[in-house]
């Protein structure tokens, strides 16, 4: 069997990578799998590089299309020619893709052009929120795949509604939890613990970078203000996201709690996160590990795609609205934050899941 694995962007490195670890342990079982890991080249991260590809264990890519940025349109286009061009060269009986990127939805319509079938990692999740790009992606994408490895019971859900059979929806849980497992006992503490005098659960952290948070210069300052007023002298660690952080440069913002950084690797944000009093985030997959860290985590989004970390995890939905976001500071502060659990089938298992129904499906 020969598998093409789809990454377009650093997360879905994560993703990818406890699967091609299950894949390896396999093939020492003596299974016929051979797979070849394309990097898009969607999104430009000064993070993958050599050093990021080690520091987590990460194959590298056996090719990078190059992409770059662009459009939505401009993106889609080149990778559909990039990924084209790769399958006429490394035909594959199926190709997997991860996660809601343009990548992912672009490799999927190349491949089933092609007459390759599509097997979707994180399918059925749905934000019902058709401004994000991301929500396109998902629908295009669950409407064209063969497969549908799901992270949750309301994915399951969503795809049944769809009208998608049980037989192709495979609930194995959510891989970005194995690599947060593996990792967690790797995690490092940042050059800035000593430097801001941190100590456990007497900070915490802030990520922004949805449009809908950033794009605005009034509403950013309004936002930003508002938390760090709220944390009542605890420190806010920001690490910004360099489009974001030209923005802020221009707010002339005066908050002494508030502690702006480069963004961090991986493995000392997750510190941060894992001895955080909270964390505060516009990001789905921030959530995740926070659930899966116990760490209280409000959300400024008014919908999210991953509900289980509201109804079982820890977050809860703030949206900008300043009156629900200085409510959930009340109840952190005075220690009334729901005792959220881990959802079901995150326990760091979900790419061997998906690897022995692979070797399942195609009778390997």
């Amino acid at each position: 069997m020969n598998l093409t694995l789809i990454a377009g962007a650093r997360p879905n490195f994560m993703k990818i990578a406890p699967i091609i670890e299950a894949i390896e342990a396999k093939k020492k079982q003596g299974a016929d799998i051979n797979y070849r890991l394309v990097h898009t080249g969607q999104h430009y991260d000064e993070h993958l590089s050599g050093r990021f590809f080690d520091e987590l264990h990460i194959p590298r890519p056996d090719i990078n299309l190059g992409v770059g940025s662009g459009t939505q349109a401009e993106q889609t286009a080149a990778i559909m020619i990039g990924f084209e061009n790769e399958l006429k060269y490394y035909p594959s009986d199926l190709v997997m893709v991860v996660g809601d990127v343009t990548s992912t939805m672009a490799c999927t319509i190349v491949a089933k052009k092609s007459g390759i079938k599509v097997a979707h990692v994180e399918a059925g999740i749905r934000s019902g929120d058709m401004g994000m790009p991301e929500e396109i992606n998902r629908i295009v994408t669950d409407s064209l795949t063969d497969y549908f490895f799901t992270t949750s019971g309301y994915a399951n859900a969503n795809l049944k509604g769809l009208g998608v059979p049980e037989s192709k929806i495979f609930f194995v849980g959510n891989v970005m939890i194995d690599t947060l497992l593996k990792q967690e006992p790797r995690f490092k503490q940042p050059t800035l613990w000593n430097d801001l005098e941190l100590s456990p659960k007497n900070y915490v952290v802030l990520t922004l970078h949805r449009p809908g948070n950033v794009d605005d210069p009034h509403a950013l300052k309004q936002l930003v203000t508002g938390i760090a007023n709220h944390s009542k002298g605890l420190p806010v660690i920001f690490p910004v996201h360099p489009r974001t952080e030209k923005l802020l440069s221009t707010l002339d913002l005066n908050l002494d709690s508030l502690h702006c950084l480069k963004p961090l690797g991986y493995l000392e944000f997750n510190y941060l996160v894992k001895n955080a009093l909270a964390v505060i985030t516009d990001s789905g997959g921030v959530t995740e590990e926070a659930t899966v860290m116990h760490v209280p985590c409000m959300t400024l989004r008014t919908s999210t795609e991953r509900p289980e970390t509201c109804a079982i995890g820890t977050n809860v939905l703030v949206g900008n609205d300043p009156e629900k976001i200085e409510h959930a500071f009340d109840l952190l502060h005075a220690g009334q934050w729901k005792t959220g659990g881990i959802p079901e089938l995150w326990d760091g298992h979900a790419a061997e899941r998906i690897v022995d129904h692979l070797m399942t499906i195609f009778e390997l």
